[in-house]
């Protein structure tokens, strides 16, 4: 009996050690690996592609992906790519990497900086650059995928690796969900993703569970007037006097009206009206950007705002003004569960000297679609700017250029480190029973 047992914990062991250790100790295999995936990273830096136009990087993507010897799923949503390994029974895990740049003309001065140029739609022409990082999200999604496909012996489950479109103006998500990525595709049990920090020293990650990011909504308000001379005004009914009025009262939603524990933002970010000094126009147009993260904040705000910008029309006699209110990105909830997991795990892994507790941010992300679709999720940070660079900074007494700057550009060898070696953790941790 005693033989039985000593021999039955011997077979559960070996099988928990290959899960237990794949990740673990990923350092030999970076080393090995970590010239080609640098050479992609400033592949996917130097030919950046606007949002809904990722084209090339996803197919670039895409053979990555297939050349790793997954099966793969272009035009998901746009241009969404999905990398399915399968390696038996157990646990789903879906990572996720953003493919899209933003309208920024890179001032890096880095050999590989993009050079890209696009016409806007308005006229004139701009830059286009990966400013959030999103070219650090891909290569490091790359390398887990390879790395996962060349140790098959130590895991059991299934792996999805994402390419989601359009995450800069917050579509990409629910467009892929709306086509079908979760009964086309496994349902994972869990979705992790990593977002650059340009603010953390690179071999350093941060972790935290709960609020994340927030709900971002647009507001576009025309005020109604009747317009005439502006030696006259008592002829008139002036729609900048109103929008004057109206950005005053706006600033009293969040102030007065809001719980003093609830994060709220309304920001009038845009105000336009008339043409001439002398001319009182008809119309004003205010443009709004307004951040929350509950849904219950998120509806009391807009109420307010309709009732604002009503209420003071009503009181100059001004027809009632037109309100788009456009629902944007939902707020970013981290699992909290997962997220004490993974800064445990990262705590063993890097020392918890390295793993930080970031603040909740009034930025957006439509990462947060996928927890509302009903799966855990946790997006963590990656530290981007090492430490030499960021006592510089410091030593002169300015800000490290933030994420959509035009000068922001990652330490990309050590910020790959340490984003391989954590999201390889990270997975085998979960692909556990």
């Amino acid at each position: 009996m005693r033989l039985a047992g000593c021999l039955s914990l011997f077979l559960v062991a070996a099988m928990l050690l290959p899960a237990a250790a794949v990740g673990a100790e990923t350092g030999p295999w970076i080393d090995k690996n970590i010239e080609p995936i640098l050479e992609l990273y400033r592949h996917l830096h130097a030919n950046p592609e606007l949002s809904y136009q990722e084209k090339e990087t996803a197919a670039r993507l895409a053979k990555e992906l297939r050349a790793a010897g997954l099966e793969v799923t272009e035009n998901v949503g746009g241009y969404g790519v999905v990398g399915v390994l399968k390696n038996g029974p157990g646990k789903t895990v879906m990572v996720r990497t953003d493919l899209d740049a933003l309208p920024v003309t890179e001032a890096t001065g880095l050999a590989y900086a993009s050079k890209v140029k696009v016409e806007l739609p308005s006229g004139g022409e701009t830059g286009v650059m990966h400013a959030c990082g999103h070219d650090v999200h891909m290569a490091n999604l790359v390398a887990v995928a390879r790395y996962f496909a060349e140790h098959k012996d130590d895991w059991k489950g299934t792996l999805i690796f994402l390419g989601q479109p359009a995450e800069e103006v917050g579509g990409g998500a629910r467009k892929m969900l709306e086509d079908g990525l979760f009964t086309r595709f496994p349902k994972p049990d869990y979705v992790l993703a990593l977002h650059c920090d340009a603010a953390l020293a690179t071999g350093k990650v941060g972790c935290r569970g709960g609020w994340a990011m927030a709900n971002v909504d647009s507001v576009d308000i025309t005020v109604k007037g009747k317009g005439g001379h502006g030696a006259y005004p008592h002829a008139t009914v002036d729609p900048i006097v109103q929008a004057a009025q109206l950005v005053l009262a706006l600033q009293t939603i969040v102030s007065r009206e809001i719980k003093p524990v609830e994060p709220a933002v309304v920001t009038v970010g845009s105000i336009h009206g008339g043409n001439k000094h002398n001319v009182i126009s008809d119309e004003c147009r205010l443009q709004l950007t307004v951040r929350s993260y509950t849904d219950e904040v998120r509806s009391q705000i807009r109420k307010a705002i309709e009732r604002k910008a009503k209420g003071i029309a009503l009181s100059m006699g001004a027809p009632e003004p037109e309100i788009q209110y456009s629902e944007g990105t939902p707020a970013l909830f981290n699992d909290e569960r997962l997220a004490d997991r993974m800064t445990s795990l990262f705590e063993k892994r890097f020392g918890k000297e390295n793993v930080t507790a970031p603040e909740p941010s009034m930025g957006g992300e439509d990462f947060s679609r996928y927890g509302r679709a009903g799966v855990p999720i946790l997006m963590f940070r990656l530290g981007t700017v090492n430490e030499r660079r960021l006592n510089r900074y410091k030593e002169l007494g300015v800000e490290p250029p933030s994420l959509h700057s035009p000068q922001f550009y990652p330490d990309a060898e050590e910020a790959l480190r340490t984003g391989i070696a954590a999201m390889t953790a990270a997975v085998s941790d979960l692909l556990k029973n």
